[in-house]
């Protein structure tokens, strides 16, 4: 028992430590100074082509894409892929495109449509892309899920840093949830993800993945690293990992997206998270293990039982639950969240549950995905079970 004491206490130590360097990374990250607007809208007038894969018709869809298609910005398009000829979504976006029918600068229409996009790998939203790439009339390219509200200013400040990096891609949080599922899925991104991704950023001399919500990127660079992959779990992580090896530089964007999962329930957010989970494991090998450190506050349970509660032991809990409420406030706040402060409540079961969905991820090679019932192979493909 005295061992096992002793294995917990060196890994919440070292969660401690992990929480230090997460409040430290997130805070430099985020209190560093962005130019304004106005100083890069000269870098950024080249046309944009957005697109955006579309499966279902979620809550606050035309909010969402309406605000694609509200941009000041010079010249864009937006393009909208639909797989399956019944998608609820399509009378929705038939009116979108009527309303922006011959709004694009010089000639042409700002939002288009297209449907009956025949699956032509088991990765339906590259799929979907692929055929988008193929009708884009730019040479910038921004890869957008359709679960995201973002403001005016969206394109210029995704685009701009490419004047000097290869890839930009962003993050996305809820920052004022109503629902529990919503307030557990955001609490993850601003406070467990988002940190972790800047630690892993300043440890490997800069980021290695993107994160599929928001990616820009120019045609030549995505050709030049082997372009969309259409079998593969987590490919838009895989996209920045490859882009990464291929000696482009990838870089995390300070705009921190919105997207609200609403009414979504913890079981839909399991399925979602553990999915994650074993697309980091397939992509980061034994990287994903180290994650062990990440959970001090969980460990600090059995821990407490199994000294007895021993003074030191309830002293260490203690600290260990000060320093993650602490490091979560700065993420919030950061990160310009402080509705996220009212559901601090819920992070020990955000905690809990984060640790559930590792160790399940450190395992196994299935994966839900939109109802569909996947395997994965070798380092990260994909097949449908029946």
């Amino acid at each position: 028992m005295l061992a096992i004491q002793i294995v917990l206490g060196v890994l919440i130590l070292g969660s401690i430590v992990f929480y230090l360097a997460c409040a430290w990374f997130t805070h430099q990250f985020f209190s560093t100074v962005v130019p304004t607007l106005a100083t890069t809208v000269d870098a950024t007038n080249e046309p944009v082509s957005i697109l955006v894969p579309i499966c279902g018709l979620d809550e606050g869809a035309l909010e969402n894409w309406t605000s694609l298609c509200e941009q000041e910005y010079p010249r864009y398009e937006v393009l909208f892929g639909v797989a399956d000829t019944t998608d609820p979504a399509i009378p929705t976006l038939r009116k979108l495109e009527e309303t922006y029918r011959d709004r694009l600068e010089l000639g042409g229409n700002r939002v288009r449509v297209f449907v009956d996009l025949a699956p032509r790998g088991i990765n339906h939203k590259d799929s979907t892309l692929s055929y988008l790439l193929k009708e884009a009339q730019f040479e910038t390219l921004i890869f957008a899920d359709s679960d995201i509200c973002v403001n005016p200013d969206y394109i210029h400040t995704v685009t701009a840093p490419l004047s000097q990096v290869d890839v930009v891609t962003c993050a996305y949080i809820a920052h004022n949830p109503q629902f529990l599922g919503a307030a557990l899925a955001s609490l993850g991104r601003c406070c467990d993800f988002i940190p972790s991704a800047l630690i892993a950023r300043a440890l490997d001399g800069g980021l290695k993945f993107a994160i599929g919500v928001t990616i820009a990127t120019r045609k030549t660079t995505l050709q030049g690293f082997g372009g969309l992959q259409l079998n593969r779990i987590g490919s838009d992580y895989n996209l920045g990992k490859r882009a990464a090896q291929a000696g482009y530089q990838v870089e995390l964007s300070h705009l921190v997206l919105e997207s609200d999962t609403g009414r979504e329930s913890i079981g839909q957010l399991f399925q979602r998270e553990l999915r994650w989970a074993r697309t980091i494991r397939f992509n980061r090998g034994a990287v994903y293990y180290t994650m062990i450190f990440c959970y001090g506050t969980v460990l600090c349970l059995p821990l407490l039982l199994l000294s007895g509660f021993a003074n030191w032991a309830i002293v260490l809990t203690g600290v260990t639950f000060g320093i993650r409420f602490g490091q979560a406030a700065i993420a919030a706040l950061s990160m310009q969240s402080p509705h996220l402060l009212r559901w601090f409540w819920t992070l020990p079961l955000r905690d809990g549950l984060s640790f559930v969905i590792w160790v399940m991820g450190a395992f196994g090679r299935q994966a839900y995905w939109r109802g569909r019932r996947l395997q994965i192979e070798g380092d990260g493909i994909i097949r449908q079970l029946e």
